[in-house]
């Protein structure tokens, strides 16, 4: 059985977490079109992106624990063949309550592609290309996430939004199969692929660590602010600026690939240089994208000027999407190798518990409650400038002491 290169290793990988994020983002995009046909509020309608999260955050840490032990080609098909199925039942469903059961079936499939995929590729990279790669593996969430928000639309318009669910999870019943002629990599600090297996001892270790802590603690907090901001981010564009829900999905995907794609790529490859330099390159690079954000963020959703909304909404997203790879970077990091793929489970868990589960659905009630979604945004600026002091509090701790890569950090 053929292994793949590194680089066959990235494109495959990052290939499928485009269609991960495209099939998650399908539902920001024909969410006008589903409220209306199934005569759903705001608060319900938030309700479909906290239970994605409930599947997506409660099996994390099943997958995180099997990704250390068990066949990591096998988890990646069997997550792909699931939430690609459950897509496509989306557009099938005739209630809110089969709404949810298939948005939580696809939370589940994604959750074990999220915890196996990264701890894969750090093992076939040396840490001096670790940040870059998995920089690369990232920019699939910009362009996933733009080709379901301008695809969905498109689709929602022309034939209504269940042949939009229908045709974004159809390629993954293929897709699913890619991985499995190659030979899996060795986990990382064993040439034959064997190690000692991790116990739970070994993963409540990582939760005493300084840096992943911080690294975790301040990813929930930009997690909760990007959440509510992309799934309401179209329906904002077209309450606030009356612009139709097509084009609002449009612009909308075409800031995420665009501010996204860029964002990702000048920030994990700034963060590498960085790093190079200082010890605190990948921490400063984070909190330095959520203070320029922040305001961005605030003048997106109180300007009554359309021109100067949509710009600032642009400039929003551009800097929160500058950390992506190095967030991700750090956090595999503060774990040793054989846990790595429980460090990205318990990321997984924390970030969306505390973050994207409910704030989709509290902006969502406060909308409903102050009869204004642009007000009901307006908490998310506050959010990005807490992520950016945990952030800043990291970068100062890793200044002042050095790290070591691969082992954790004591709280002491």
């Amino acid at each position: 059985m053929r292994s793949l290169t590194p680089r066959q290793t990235l494109v495959i990988l990052t290939g499928l977490n485009l269609f991960n994020y495209f099939d998650r983002y399908v539902l920001s995009a024909v969410l006008p079109g589903l409220q209306k046909d199934l005569g759903l509020d705001d608060a319900k309608a938030g309700s479909l992106a906290t239970i994605f999260m409930l599947g997506y955050f409660l099996t994390s840490p099943f997958f995180g624990w099997l990704g250390d032990r068990a066949s990591r080609k096998w988890l990646i098909a069997g997550g792909i063949l699931i939430w690609s199925s459950a897509t496509i039942m989306t557009g099938f469903a005739a209630s809110l309550g089969m709404l949810l059961f298939w948005r939580a079936m696809v939370g589940v499939g994604e959750a074990s592609y999220a915890t196996v995929s990264p701890a894969w590729l750090s093992d076939v990279y040396p840490p001096e290309k670790r940040n870059n790669a998995l920089t690369l593996f990232y920019t699939a969430i910009p362009i996933g996430a733009a080709v379901g928000s301008v695809v969905g639309g498109i689709i929602a318009a022309k034939y209504g939004w269940r042949h939009a669910f229908i045709y974004a999870g159809a390629p993954g019943l293929v897709l699913a199969l890619l991985l499995l002629p190659f030979k899996e990599p060795a986990r990382t600090g064993s040439p034959d692929g064997s190690h000692k297996l991790p116990g739970w001892k070994d993963v409540a270790a990582l939760f005493k660590g300084r840096d992943y802590n911080l690294s975790v603690w301040g990813y929930t907090a930009y997690t909760f602010a990007l959440g509510a901001m992309a799934h309401w981010g179209p329906s904002f564009l077209h309450r606030a600026y009356g612009m139709p829900v097509e084009k609002a999905s449009e612009f909308f995907g075409y800031v995420l690939v665009g501010a996204g794609l860029a964002g990702t790529l000048l920030g994990g490859l700034a963060a590498t240089a960085w790093q190079k330099r200082r010890r605190s390159g990948y921490a400063g690079t984070l909190a330095l994208s959520m203070l320029l954000g922040a305001p961005a963020a605030w003048v997106a959703f109180s300007s009554p000027d359309k021109i100067t909304g949509m710009t600032a909404l642009a400039v929003a997203m551009f800097c929160c999407f500058l950390g992506t790879g190095p967030i991700n970077t750090l956090i595999l990091e503060s774990a040793p190798p054989a846990l790595r793929a429980s460090a990205m489970a318990g990321s997984i868990f924390i970030i969306h518990l505390f973050g994207d589960l409910s704030s989709p659905s509290i902006v969502g009630h406060l909308s409903d409650s102050w009869a204004s979604l642009s007000k009901a945004l307006l908490v998310l600026p506050f959010v990005l400038l807490l992520a950016a002091l945990l952030w800043g509090f990291l970068a100062f701790l890793q200044e002042r002491s050095p790290t070591t890569h691969g082992k954790p950090t004591p709280l002491s």
